[in-house]
């Protein structure tokens, strides 16, 4: 199944859809649908450490704007079921990722990654850091000591999870970036130029006017509803905890390829 070496843009579509990372995913219908419903209601859980307030309060506004940057299925009255990730969406989205991850080494930026997707995405952050770090960016260190009442926000190599009972932790909370700007403030330490991230920590990095780069899935509205506010710089569909890590490689190779970084 995997690609030796760097796919071109069509072997990347292909592996995409063979390995689900895009085309018909594993995420059901009636699961998405229920998220969009749950974040229009107003449940923060499902913010991912935005602040939304009343703007996306009509469940079929966040269908709309799913069906255009992720390739859900846009007929509401399609309630159950396969849902989709359109491939061409995923990559184009890796395309603009990789023009600012290119500024970031241009500019030998600061840069801070994180997951709350550990079992799925911690390799990708980790690669992605040390290509940056290879250029000549500064790969952000966190604070010592930080924690969120879901347990403690470490660091393993260079990307920043939640660790709890020796575990580290899936999280969709903004809280853990939360800490970490918060830490760094306190310690008058400067604040990253780019994040690079997933879940609430991509989301409450945008949020706190901090660039933003982030992964979500198609059950996962509210990145995307951000990206089409300009608050997250550059959301990439696809599904975040596929069967095998390493399924997504070639889509690393990819955007580091594109970036300038391999």
């Amino acid at each position: 199944m995997p690609i030796s070496g760097t796919p071109s843009r069509a072997q990347l579509l292909d592996h995409l859809v063979r390995t689900r990372i895009a085309g018909d995913v594993a995420t059901p219908r009636e699961n998405n649908l229920s998220h969009y419903r749950q974040l229009a209601n107003g449940v923060r859980n499902f913010w991912l450490g935005l602040e939304l307030g009343d703007r996306w309060t009509d469940e079929q506004d966040v269908l709309a704007v799913m069906a255009e940057r992720v390739g859900v299925n846009d007929d509401p009255g399609y309630r159950h079921g396969q849902d989709t990730i359109d491939p061409e969406l995923t990559v184009d989205a890796l395309e603009r990722m990789a023009a600012r991850l290119r500024k970031a080494a241009e500019g030998r930026q600061r840069v801070l990654f994180a997951t709350g997707h550990p079992g799925g995405l911690l390799d990708v952050h980790r690669a992605t850091a040390a290509a940056l770090r290879s250029a000549g960016c500064e790969i952000v260190v966190i604070p010592d000591g930080l924690q969120t009442d879901e347990g403690y926000v470490m660091q393993f190599a260079d990307v920043a999870v939640l660790e709890h009972g020796a575990t580290l932790w899936h999280t969709h909370s903004g809280e853990p970036m939360r800490a970490i700007l918060t830490g760094l403030e306190r310690e008058g330490r400067q604040l990253p130029d780019l994040v690079v991230a997933d879940h609430g920590w991509a989301g409450y990095a945008g949020q706190h006017g901090v660039d933003s780069l982030g992964y979500a899935d198609c059950n996962d509205p509210a990145l995307f509803l951000a990206e089409s506010e300009g608050t997250v710089q550059v959301v990439v569909p696809l599904d975040d905890h596929v069967v095998s890590p390493r399924y997504y490689d070639p889509m690393t190779a990819y955007l580091l390829a594109e970036s300038g970084l391999l």
